[in-house]
């Protein structure tokens, strides 16, 4: 017989924030594993009846491989929820080596990370025009999970795009540091999400060189994640998409003559991805 494992992107929190597909799977499965100390309960709470669901928060890969060699003998299907999103500090790798090695099927369905919802949340745009076109998504190095040499938090930062930067809040000190050693000014805007769409959820904006004592005094060292970079501003834009500009043409729309004109002369320089 062979079985099958599916790895849910269970979303930042909220119950409401898995996809359809993440949703459907988790109750169809045979077998739920998730981490109650990472994902909301709420998600895992329409198992099918006699579904067997096995809480993974103090597990090891070790104690997982029985689940997935039954799955394979007897023909099941399991539903392994990850919180956020599972391509994102999912340790999702070495579980696919395994279930290769034991003849399993398997898929992953993803889920809305928790950066993509504190910017939802905080209603910003982390690709605005002129200002930032790119997203870096790392962690600070230094941490007891060792970084690649050349991905330093200073590095990254001297791009002064947005970031955002997961598994750093316990060192948030230094996290500030880092981004001010690189290059962001220290009125860089910030949004601390913590348990982001989360009952307890707490959403925060200081600038970066109050980032560390804004954590410190909220007592914010875990489940926490950190939004950098000048896209973040609040106030009204400088410089606007060429996307929805009436002076720019594209498959599905003809430029407006005088908007164009207007447009290649004062307009901006970016164009957004969607263009």
């Amino acid at each position: 017989m062979s079985g099958k494992v599916i790895f849910v992107g269970a979303g930042p929190g909220a119950a409401d924030l898995i996809t359809l597909r993440g949703a459907r799977a988790i109750a169809e499965a045979d077998i739920v594993i998730w981490a109650s100390s990472l994902v909301h309960p709420g998600i895992v709470a329409g198992v099918k009846e006699g579904a067997e669901v096995v809480d993974s928060a103090s597990a090891s890969l070790e104690d997982i491989a029985p689940l997935y060699e039954r799955a394979r003998d007897e023909g099941l299907t399991v539903a392994r929820v990850h919180t956020g999103d599972p391509a994102i500090y999912g340790a999702t790798a070495e579980q696919r080596d395994l279930i290769r090695e034991l003849g399993l099927e398997f898929e992953s369905i993803p889920g809305v990370s928790a950066f993509s919802a504190a910017a939802a949340r905080m209603e910003v745009e982390i690709t605005r025009p002129e200002v930032s076109q790119s997203l870096i998504l790392t962690r600070l190095e230094g941490g007891r999970t060792p970084m690649p040499p050349r991905e330093t938090a200073r590095g990254f930062a001297a791009h002064g795009t947005t970031m955002a930067l997961y598994l750093s809040a316990a060192r948030n000190k230094v996290l500030q540091e880092e981004l001010l050693a690189g290059g962001y000014p220290p009125e860089t805007p910030c949004i601390i999400g913590y348990q982001v769409s989360w009952p307890d959820e707490l959403m925060l904006r200081c600038r970066l060189d109050e980032l560390s004592a804004t954590m410190r005094e909220h007592k914010l060292w875990k489940h926490t994640v950190v939004l950098v970079g000048p896209a973040l501003a609040e106030g009204p834009l400088t410089t606007r998409s060429h996307l929805y500009h009436p002076g720019f043409r594209h498959e599905y729309r003809a430029a407006d003559p005088e908007a164009q004109t207007d447009l290649r002369t004062h307009g901006t320089r970016g164009v957004t991805e969607e263009s």
